[in-house]
């Protein structure tokens, strides 16, 4: 069973997917610790509502501070929309989540609707996501999972992030439990990272 921290900058939906499969039993975690880097957002609340300790921290160096108060195996980006730069001993335990089939529309300044409307103007008929390791690059990292999900012509970029947060909801909780039952380390060297 992984120990996980999460941090996030929003509404805190990847946590409430988090919480639900934890609680059903389809997700081999328990959460130590929820970090925001934005004061006064939803997430925050709903990770108090749910009982983690939770804090907000500006930047990685406050946020490291408060993860070596706990035993985390692995640190969950949900929704965390600025680089992180993990402590030394965790530096290859961290874990995020993309809206798009990476090496397609990632990158520095690609995240949320920003890739939603990349991939409609692209034409593109399938989208979906990513899930891999984090580095000091944007999108970056060895590949844990990716899905996908089929597109219609008139899908508007509200309809494709719909689609793709669907299957994220999916994804993160299957990637982590590959995680837990392959070893972090599986995933660096396939890649020979």
């Amino acid at each position: 069973m992984l120990n996980i921290a999460v941090l996030l900058s929003g509404s805190g939906r990847t946590l409430d997917n988090f919480h639900e499969r934890i609680e059903d039993g389809s997700l081999n975690c328990r959460i130590q610790v929820v970090v925001s880097n934005v004061d006064g957002v939803l997430g925050i609340d709903k990770a108090r509502n749910y009982g983690y300790p939770t804090f907000v921290a500006k930047d990685s160096e406050s946020t490291n501070a408060i993860l070596k108060d706990y035993d985390i195996d692995i640190i969950c980006l949900a929704g965390y929309l600025k680089l992180y730069t993990p402590p030394q001993n965790l530096k290859r335990n961290v874990v995020n989540i993309h809206p798009s089939i990476i090496p397609m529309f990632c990158g520095d300044g690609f995240y949320g609707d920003i890739v939603h409307r990349s991939v409609k103007e692209r034409g593109c008929m399938v989208s979906g996501c990513t899930v891999h390791f984090a580095d000091e690059l944007y999108d970056n990292g060895p590949i844990i999972l990716q899905k996908t999900v089929e597109l219609d012509y008139d899908d508007s970029i509200k309809d494709i992030a719909g689609k793709v947060f669907a299957v994220e909801c999916e994804a993160f909780p299957e990637a982590l439990n590959r995680v837990d039952d392959k070893g972090i380390d599986f995933f660096w060297e396939r890649v020979g990272s």
